[in-house]
């Protein structure tokens, strides 16, 4: 026991000692903050587009009614903002609060509940930013004659348009084409689809005000029917109320899922540590030097252990910046993602599956890494692997939205997919035999993994037979 536990202690300080390690630890979470973090970033690093609109229709009253209808997108994207800015503090039920409160009293009635019910979120809520500012033409455009003069003037103002000084971004030339208004859009960069995605919405929201309006139907009944936001309630006797389903009811779902993903991501980490580990000294010959003062036995589980120590250190830290993260900024969702964590064993599930998925994978890993000398070697065996172990992402999936579906419960059985289903799966209660009889299934198998492993593990370290299916099934099967 005590060379397992220095060969254990020597594989976790091989890494854990290492600035790559802290880097690859920490990337993660970096990643999923960019991730999230970005879409944001990018958004208010936009610049604002300085837009131009030239009415070209006989009438001249199409420009207005465009204006009108990009003043109401804004509106509506300044709604969602407060509503989205509610739901981590208030749940789904206070975002509609908010949304009925800013449509029926404008935006700032909408702030104004919004930090009644969400003060956190209210402190720092702002209008969503805006993409588009119409400005009036230039002097060179509006005098322009329609057609090649105007063209040329818009195209000369492009060109030279002064970037320190609120640039144009693009020129709007409307005008009516058979039975519906049309727009040519001439813009700044050619790559930039922003103007044109947002005047062709506006050129169909006046499109269809207008054929109301022929219709015979009162322009202010359109802008009711366009205003009205069914009452959607949720039920299920599942909900903690035992009727309304809140957020709250939905989080375990979404916990069980972003466990089953990171497990998913431990096991693959930590199991490719120990196949690299385990190639590299066999081809430096360092395997050998082992061998001669502990037994293949010793070695396999030392550095299984030590690598379980380095994942379990990778998913603390981790967890503590999440935790961390989720108490500094929505310090509800926080206490109910504990919430969800504690009620009914769910932790103690979650640790055993974790537990018995990285026991099978570490050591099959390990002992592919005994026969092998160098990648293209490792490749051959862990390409199938790989693709077995797409299905449970891609499944998993699936058991957030239906976890009874057959195909899931069917996938759940089977050994190696269920640590990944059945962490995805557990909070949704299933049956208390499933949960049972899937752990000793899948602790069954990797007692039988660990015994195969092994076997193939003393047999890939002592030769130098050149890695394939056939020495690594005689291995294993001790007829090699």
């Amino acid at each position: 026991m005590k060379r397992t536990l220095l060969i254990a202690q020597r594989e976790f300080m091989a890494y854990a000692k290492t600035v790559g390690f802290w880097l690859s630890l920490l990337a993660f979470p970096l990643f999923a903050l960019l991730g999230g973090g970005i879409p944001f970033l990018i958004r208010s690093a936009e610049p604002v587009r300085q837009v131009a609109i030239v009415d070209e229709t006989p009438q001249g009253s199409l420009a207005s009614a465009v204006r009108a209808a990009l003043e109401a997108d804004q509106r509506r994207s300044d709604i969602d903002a407060l509503r989205l800015a509610a739901i981590p503090e208030a749940g789904t039920a206070g975002g509609d609060r908010v949304r009925a409160a800013a449509e029926a009293g404008g935006y700032e009635a909408g702030l104004a509940e919004l930090r009644r019910i969400a003060p956190r979120a209210g402190a720092g809520a702002k209008p969503a930013k805006r993409q588009i500012v119409l400005v009036a033409p230039p002097t060179s455009i509006a005098d322009a004659q329609p057609g090649a003069d105007r063209d040329a003037a818009i195209r000369a103002a492009l060109e030279t348009s002064d970037r320190a000084d609120r640039p144009l971004s693009a020129v709007v030339l409307l005008n009516q084409q058979g039975a519906g208004p049309s727009a040519r859009v001439w813009t700044e960069r050619a790559t930039d689809t922003t103007v044109e995605s947002a005047i062709r919405d506006a050129l169909r929201d006046v499109n269809r005000q207008t054929v109301f309006v022929q219709a015979g139907v009162d322009p202010e009944v359109v802008r009711q029917a366009d205003r009205f936001r069914p009452d959607v309630s949720v039920f299920s006797p599942r909900a903690t109320s035992g009727g309304e389903v809140s957020f709250r009811d939905r989080l375990p779902g979404l916990v069980g899922l972003v466990f089953g993903f990171l497990l998913w991501s431990l096991i693959i980490t930590g199991a490719s540590i120990l196949l690299n580990s385990v190639m590299e000294e066999k081809s430096n010959k360092i395997l050998e030097v082992l061998l001669s003062s502990a037994s293949a036995t010793e070695i396999l589980t030392g550095k299984v252990l030590g690598v379980a120590f380095l994942t379990g250190t990778v998913l603390l830290v981790w967890g503590g910046i999440g935790a961390a993260g989720l108490q500094a900024g929505v310090p509800d969702v926080a206490r109910d993602v504990m919430s969800v964590l504690m009620r009914d064993g769910l932790l103690i599930y979650f640790l055993l599956y974790t537990i018995g998925g990285y026991l099978m994978y570490a050591v099959l890993f390990a002992a592919i890494g005994a026969f092998c000398e160098t990648p293209r070697d490792a490749q051959t065996l862990m390409g199938p692997i790989m693709m077995i172990l797409v299905v449970p992402i891609l499944v998993m999936q699936m058991a957030l939205r239906t976890p009874d579906a057959t195909v899931v419960k069917v996938l759940s059985w089977i050994p190696f997919f269920t640590p990944f289903l059945m962490s995805a799966r557990a909070p949704s209660d299933p049956a208390l035999i499933e949960i049972v009889l899937t752990l000793l299934g899948m602790f069954g198998t990797a007692l039988l993994m660990v015994w195969l492993a092994g076997r193939a593990f003393r047999a890939g370290a002592l030769s130098d037979v050149k890695l394939s299916w056939k020495s690594f099934g005689r291995a294993i099967t001790g007829r090699g």
